[in-house]
């Protein structure tokens, strides 16, 4: 088949470079305006320049979300933006609004037009639909069953991109009116206030009631989509920090490329599933893809969402003569500690802790102030960026 993409998201240019670091084909992420995560930092357009230049330096390719549902009072200053999109020489745009679409085609840019999950696309007639306005990929909707995926493969022949991992909505490929109803903040114009992910009192019930689904993580069925005829692999995030990004696009590339080479073990599977959900702060399921999903796959009485900790340093730099690490602290760790290094070049492996220097060389105890500097000797060869957590699977054992 055609060449399979990973493709991350990215809230920021340190997150864009994180992805491509981890093993990301492409990145998609937001300018300022017309974007649905309104809350992430989000490219000026200085940024995108940036961030495009970064990708083609390295070989990948950076598209923009434009896939807000436009009112009236959106649609000036779009010609510009589009133009503007084309200088800096985007790869693709993003987009869910016909408008957009056809204004991309008609004004001639250079950029491929990819189509939103925000259209639900399910079937093949919505798909030729799309196909005659030009378009070139289409993100079919988190919804979409395999069945769904290959006879539109077959009958449009374009390029198909699927959310593999991350957040479901509770509404239809996300076109939600609660947030509006509740808050007066426009989901579908990037203000969601996530209102599935609030609890409710309900009388004569002591546990409060939520109507959160959990997340979605088909890393069980790669091999199947890739049949089916997907082209690209995406991941949601654009709110997630450096530590989510790393692990979970590590985990599908390494997924990925041995799929393709026909390496992929069940044991590794396995070891990666819990690796995936220990990095989530929700339980994970395949969701729609083999079938409607079960009372199983959602939150209805009580969710607890704990803030992940696993992530406790970054490695800034590693001085091969001296075999020294210096690394930005981001969560406690202290003397005694097992932890574990990982990154896209390096075999994950096991690390005692048995002495720390601060910045200074001086030996200290634990570390415990936020990005404070330390210092680790550590016989095994880093790189920049390659990073620490607390040690949870040993991979040996699924094996």
């Amino acid at each position: 088949m055609d060449k399979v993409e990973l493709l991350a998201p990215a809230g920021d240019l340190e997150r864009l470079k994180i992805a491509y670091h981890y093993g990301a084909d492409a990145v998609y992420c937001s300018g300022k305006k017309y974007g649905l995560r309104a809350n992430a930092s989000n490219f000026t357009l200085e940024e995108l320049k940036s961030a495009t230049n970064i990708a083609h330096s390295l070989g990948k390719k950076l598209y923009v979300t434009v896939n807000i549902l436009f009112h009236e009072e959106e649609v000036e200053g779009l010609d510009t933006y589009l133009k503007n999109l084309d200088k800096i020489g985007v790869d693709a745009i993003i987009a869910s609004d016909i408008l957009v679409i056809k204004k991309a085609k008609e004004m001639h840019l250079s950029f491929e037009v990819h189509v939103s999950t925000q259209a639900s696309i399910l079937n093949s007639e919505a798909a030729l639909f799309y196909k005659n306005l030009g378009v070139t990929r289409l993100v079919l909707a988190r919804e979409a069953h395999l069945n769904d995926i290959q006879e539109i493969k077959k009958r449009t022949n374009l390029d198909l991109e699927c959310f593999v991992h991350g957040a479901m909505c509770t509404s239809f490929s996300g076109r939600c009116v609660l947030s509006n109803h509740c808050t007066n903040r426009d989901a579908n114009r990037g203000g969601c206030a996530q209102i599935c992910r609030w609890t409710f009192s309900i009388d004569s019930v002591d546990t409060p009631y939520s109507m959160t689904p959990k997340d979605l993580n088909l890393i069980e069925y790669i091999s199947r989509m890739i049949d089916a005829g997907v082209n690209s692999f995406k991941v949601e995030g654009r709110m997630r920090g450096i530590y989510y990004i790393a692990t979970v696009i590590l985990v599908y590339r390494r997924v990925l490329d041995k799929i393709l080479m026909h390496k992929l073990s069940n044991a590794e599977v396995k070891y990666y599933l819990d690796v995936l959900n220990r990095v989530a702060n929700r339980e994970s399921t395949p969701q729609f893809i083999d079938g409607l999903p079960s009372k199983e796959e959602q939150y209805f009485l009580g969710r607890d969402e704990v803030s992940n900790q696993d992530f406790l340093g970054l490695v800034l730099q590693y001085d091969k003569k001296n075999k020294m690490a210096t690394i930005e602290q981001r969560n406690y760790f202290k003397l005694g500690d097992v932890v574990e290094f990982f990154g896209p070049h390096l075999e994950t492996f096991s690390y005692k802790i048995e002495k720390i220097y601060d910045e200074n060389g001086d030996a200290i105890g634990i570390a415990n102030h936020p990005k404070m500097i330390i210092k680790l000797k550590v016989n095994t060869t880093l790189e920049k960026f390659d990073m620490m957590r607390i040690k949870v699977f040993d991979k040996q054992d699924y094996m």
